[in-house]
């Protein structure tokens, strides 16, 4: 069983950037799509982007467009979601999410989630 584990988290000022990990110490994520959402307070889980097992990526919100990328590392068996130009309004919960299948904005398409991490944007 995938057990996902995300990190990197932390509290950041406006304008600032951070690096989102995740892996999983115990299986290989090659093969799988990895995908990125978060969840603010008082709102619904919200698709970020993916990058499939071939390097494929996928955008599924507006708002991070130009400010966020994701990439992945098979060396360390990683994936990274880099954070930039951050704003109060990327305050919330990160995951990230394993799928056998395709990437999706669904997150009834990922199987497998990490714990996630807390990102606050305040100054």
């Amino acid at each position: 069983q995938s057990q996902l584990v995300e990190s990197g988290g932390g509290l950041v000022q406006p304008g600032g950037s951070l690096r989102l990990s995740c892996t999983d110490p115990g299986f290989r994520l090659d093969y799988y799509a990895i995908g990125w959402f978060r969840q603010a307070p008082g709102k619904e889980r919200e698709a970020l982007l993916c990058v499939n097992s071939s390097g494929g990526k996928f955008f599924y919100a507006d708002s991070i467009k130009g400010r966020f990328s994701v990439s992945r590392e098979k060396s360390q068996n990683m994936i990274f979601l880099q954070m930039t130009s951050l704003k109060p309004d990327d305050t919330a919960v990160y995951y990230c999410a394993s799928t056998w299948t395709s990437c999706s904005g669904y997150s009834s398409a990922f199987g497998s989630w990490g714990q996630g991490t807390e990102v606050t944007v305040s100054s």
